[in-house]
């Protein structure tokens, strides 16, 4: 078995494609106005409006910016560049500034459009950047 995507539901598709190319560099491949997917070499992020709620058993299944518990992470080259990179654009949304972590990566924290948790990190410390040798 294999991770292959996220999918975030949300009011707000244009809103979060936009968020999201703007803090990977990345484009989002839109097949539809109400589903677009990011794919990187390891998993996709997918972003599907409130409407494809209909195909999984409505309205009731899944709740757009209501996440408490899940944190989208991007591995990256050098969190402070992006850091750099991205300051002014995530302004008042940054939860946390590059901080070492207690497992050796060094991780900046901060909140897509609809609240969701994101974090770039790169690993820093022996151990942690074994646990992504070969790209993954």
């Amino acid at each position: 078995m294999n991770l292959q995507s996220v999918r975030i539901i949300t009011a707000n598709i244009n809103g979060l494609v936009k968020f999201y190319e703007q803090v990977t560099g990345m484009s989002l491949v839109q097949y539809t106005p109400d589903f677009a997917e990011l794919k990187t070499p390891t998993a996709t992020l997918a972003i599907g409006s409130t409407k494809t709620l209909q195909f999984f058993g409505g309205d009731e299944v899944a709740k757009p910016a209501q996440n408490h518990s899940v944190i989208i992470e991007f591995k990256v080259d050098d969190v402070d560049k992006d850091y750099e990179r991205l300051t002014d654009y995530l302004q008042n949304s940054i939860v946390q500034k590059p901080t070492i972590m207690p497992w050796g990566n060094k991780s900046l924290l901060f909140r897509d459009p609809d609240g969701n948790l994101v974090n770039l990190f790169t690993p820093i410390a022996p151990e942690a950047m074994a646990r992504f040798k070969d790209g993954k």
